[in-house]
């Protein structure tokens, strides 16, 4: 049996996930908090935008990527009273580990199964198809709900109970906001003592430096080009999550709280909407 799905949040990353589920044959329904938005992709994929309570009773499977933990769970209690039983809820935000519990909860109340999923891979990865989807919960449910999240990731990895996937999101984020430091940092370096970036760039990724953010981002931050990937408001927001959960761990925040306050920094300059390696602003000669 093909299975219904349905895509709520259609912003940069949900839109063109959204159409790899098309593209399988698996999407039925799309919503977005500002229903033009929904519209205009049903129009363009040929699927249908109808209000929460009806797209939920009609799919198997309700994928979310929204933007904050309220989001998630108002979305959650929107639809809860007309899901399916037997349905899967997957939440590909980015959110605490509390909020997939609590979520996963809610769900568990009227027989609806909940996969925490948040992803890596920047939009480029969202557009490629080839994400990277870090899943928390029961894996027969993962199993039912391979299909749809195959669609559109190159690797999807078990990393256990509900709350997991999260749990290495806020791993993942500390990795990014580390490496966007010291990629930045280095580069405004290279800039100041004159080195050419045809040269200087190809060099640094070839050796131990190498990453894919000096691969994606290098050449466009020595361009002042802050357009493509990741807004550094929501890293921010991230971040900001990410806090707690060391604070809760007792580990070492000194990247964490680096980037917060850089990061803040970049958004009360502006440039909220700039990717996260507009950091390299900060770090140049003043």
């Amino acid at each position: 049996m093909t299975l219904k799905a349905a895509f709520v949040g259609l912003g940069a990353m949900g839109a063109p996930m959204a159409g790899h589920l098309k593209s399988k044959g698996l999407l039925h329904a799309v919503a977005n908090r500002t229903q033009a938005k929904a519209d205009a992709l049903a129009r363009e994929l040929g699927v249908v935008a109808p209000p929460l309570a009806e797209l939920a009773a009609q799919c198997d499977v309700i994928a979310l990527c929204v933007t904050a933990d309220a989001d998630v769970l108002a979305n959650i209690e929107a639809m809860l009273p007309h899901l399916r039983r037997g349905a899967i809820v997957i939440d590909h935000s980015t959110v605490s580990p509390d909020t997939a519990k609590r979520a996963a909860a809610r769900l568990a109340t009227v027989g609806v199964d909940f996969l925490d999923a948040p992803v890596s891979g920047g939009v480029e990865g969202a557009k490629n198809g080839k994400l990277s989807v870090m899943v928390g919960g029961d894996a027969q449910v993962l199993e039912r709900a391979r299909p749809v999240l195959e669609a559109y990731a190159l690797r999807v990895t078990h990393l256990g109970g509900v709350g997991a996937g999260q749990a290495t999101k806020a791993v993942n984020q500390v990795l990014v906001a580390g490496i966007a430091q010291a990629v930045c940092e280095g580069l405004a370096l290279g800039e100041a003592l004159g080195l050419e970036p045809e040269r200087l760039l190809p060099t640094l990724g070839a050796g131990a430096a190498g990453s894919w953010f000096l691969d994606k981002r290098g050449a466009t931050m020595l361009r002042n080009e802050f357009s493509v990937g990741f807004k550094l408001a929501l890293l921010h927001k991230d971040l900001g999550i990410v806090r707690e959960i060391a604070k809760g761990a007792g580990t070492d925040r000194t990247v964490i709280e680096k980037s917060l306050a850089d990061y803040a920094e970049l958004m009360s300059q502006g440039y909220g909407d700039d990717d996260i390696s507009a950091l390299i602003r900060l770090k140049r000669k003043h």
